[in-house]
């Protein structure tokens, strides 16, 4: 509902940078969806339990591919600096994207996009009157949101459909 009460209010329907954000967002929302749905079926809310949920574990998969979408909004090809920014960021997004050591890759596509949002989303440094001081600050808080998503990849796992989890099994 927000991500179509959201498009509605800023007019910006055919965006694409913009669809792309609120689709990452909603993949943090979905990541963070699929732990409060396993919690509350289980008897002892917190403690793992041994049987496979289906449903959360593509809700967990769904949510870590719609997350790293936001990455493809962020970089711009200027310089050289940028291109290898661009592609270590890519090969972070891929390995959250299939689960191969995601907690690791999340948490360095965290710090990365954090300094990231710091740099370029620097809403305090315009003038309060400035029409494009709100825009930026929405960015920000948006971009914050994702890193909240990829925060969760690094706590809670990639899920049951990944490498990771794959590992486990031999």
């Amino acid at each position: 509902g927000v991500v179509v009460l959201q498009t509605m209010a800023y007019s910006i329907l055919w965006n694409f940078h913009f669809f792309l954000r609120n689709l990452a967002l909603s993949g943090g929302l979905l990541l963070l969806l699929a732990e409060i749905r396993d919690e509350g079926k289980s008897m002892f809310a917190g403690v793992p339990s041994v049987g496979g949920n289906k449903s959360r574990t593509y809700m967990q998969l769904t949510g870590r591919l719609l997350l790293v979408l936001m990455f493809l909004t962020v970089f711009s090809f200027d310089d050289v600096a940028h291109i290898i920014f661009f592609v270590i960021g890519l090969c972070l997004v891929l390995l959250v994207a299939i689960g191969f050591k995601a907690k690791l890759s999340a948490l360095v596509l965290t710090v990365i996009l954090f300094g990231g949002n710091l740099l370029i989303n620097d809403w305090w440094s315009l003038p309060a009157n400035s029409p494009l001081r709100d825009f930026i600050k929405y960015d920000f808080f948006q971009m914050l949101s994702v890193i909240g998503g990829l925060l969760l990849v690094v706590m809670l796992g990639p899920g049951g459909v990944s490498f990771d989890e794959h590992k486990k099994m031999w």
